[in-house]
């Protein structure tokens, strides 16, 4: 029975990461997710029910739009791919629960931070702050396995990581004077309210560890469009760091503990 559960959220996980993609490409112009239906960017033409098929139309049609033969962006494929094997993952490794509600959740939110902070530059209000209400909310009612055996309580947790993430970016931005955005503050606040206290504190340091890797990286394959100066999005680190956290940070800090 559970191989038949991964198999439908991975189905599930496909055609959710097809409409995830509408949102990465319209939330940053501030239109609508609903209407109108999906179109060709290049030609507008409609697209139909064949088109639209997760993975596999982007395979057919061989990454080109098949009225105009304009180039598909990689994009599509890669957030529908994550999307099915993220569900069918968390499904696995959680079964039905409630963890797998809350984790698969958080795993969405991400994704789309991920792909639109990359692409844009941007990490958005009407993402973050619907999620920070439920951030809220769910504190209140399911206890997050990655909050289990710490000393405080799970909502005093996640307000308290909240608080620390919130102010500690808050910081960075005051002082490093635009060095980095208010977007990212407002994430980081997100952050620590889903990682709680002292998980918070991983999230954020690992991101920035992968920041810092990402940056190297970049340099080293001497990417001119990021060794002019521009900088580079934060986001995409900080949502990788939070998933590794929700998913591994107590086990990480069981091992620090038992080191003291």
């Amino acid at each position: 029975m559970q191989s038949f559960e991964i198999a439908l959220f991975g189905v599930l996980g496909l055609a959710l990461g097809s409409f995830l993609n509408v949102c990465i490409d319209r939330l940053p112009g501030g239109r609508s997710i609903v209407k109108p239906p999906s179109e060709c960017d290049s030609c507008h033409r409609r697209l139909s029910a064949g088109d639209l098929i997760p993975l596999l139309s982007y395979l057919w049609l061989r990454g080109r739009c098949r009225y105009c033969q304009a180039a598909i962006p990689r994009r599509v494929f890669v957030v529908e791919l994550v999307t099915g094997a993220a569900l069918a993952l968390l499904c696995w490794r959680y079964g039905l629960t409630a963890e797998f509600g809350v984790i698969g959740l958080w795993a969405v939110v991400f994704i789309v931070v991920f792909f639109i902070d990359l692409e844009q530059g941007l990490i958005l209000n009407v993402l973050v702050y619907p999620a920070i209400g439920v951030a809220l909310l769910l504190a209140w009612l399911v206890e997050p396995p990655w909050l289990e055996g710490w000393v405080l309580a799970p909502v005093v947790s996640s307000a308290v990581g909240g608080a620390v993430g919130l102010a500690m970016f808050w910081l960075i931005v005051v002082f490093s004077r635009g060095g980095m955005g208010w977007g990212d503050v407002k994430l980081a606040a997100l952050i620590g309210l889903i990682c709680g206290f002292p998980l918070v504190l991983l999230a954020l340091i690992l991101g920035a560890v992968l920041g810092g890797l990402a940056a190297l990286g970049l340099l080293l394959v001497r990417r001119r469009r990021w060794a002019s100066g521009q900088t580079i999005p934060f986001g995409p680190s900080l949502a990788v760091a939070t998933m590794a956290t929700i998913l591994w940070g107590s086990a990480v800090g069981d091992w620090y503990l038992d080191l003291l």
